[in-house]
């Protein structure tokens, strides 16, 4: 077995892209995981002994959250500003959050169906503070699956 086998991602290299573009500059991602909801089926087999058998309902909607240094990109505010006028027809799009391996190249990729902003979060504005300023975005999808 190959040492390049036994490597895995890490977790400081990704982005998302959005309607062309790709957005690198995200310090943090959270919230991305693909859930369904659980049905308990409860029966009694022919022989009389109750089961108890969990089957997959439906898919739960992903809410992820993204942060990034504030800056004067203007993508993500105007993502925000099509659904603050009600226009969820152009809201909605699809997006993708993206792994890099080390040479850049595309190591996974998580696919979000009609992702759209429902809100987003500049930290704390404090005088004579000298941390950087952070947006924190929460992404609303219908799905995410990987590609």
């Amino acid at each position: 077995m190959a040492l390049a086998d036994l490597d895995s991602a890490v977790g400081h290299s990704f982005g998302l892209e959005l309607d062309g573009i790709t957005i690198k500059a995200i310090t943090e991602v959270t919230g991305l995981k693909m859930e369904h909801d659980v049905i308990e089926l409860k029966q009694n087999t022919m022989d009389g002994k109750y089961v108890l058998k969990p089957l997959p309902g439906r898919r739960k909607r992903a809410t992820i959250t993204l942060t990034r240094a504030l800056d004067g990109t203007q993508s993500l505010d105007n993502w925000l500003k099509s659904v603050l006028q009600g226009d969820m027809k152009s809201a909605r799009t699809t997006a993708a959050i993206c792994v890099y391996d080390f040479q850049g190249n595309v190591l996974k990729r998580y696919k979000l169906t009609n992702a759209w902003p429902s809100s987003l979060e500049v930290s704390t504005l404090k005088a004579g503070d000298t941390s950087v300023l952070t947006e924190k975005l929460v992404i609303t999808a219908e799905d995410v699956e990987v590609e």
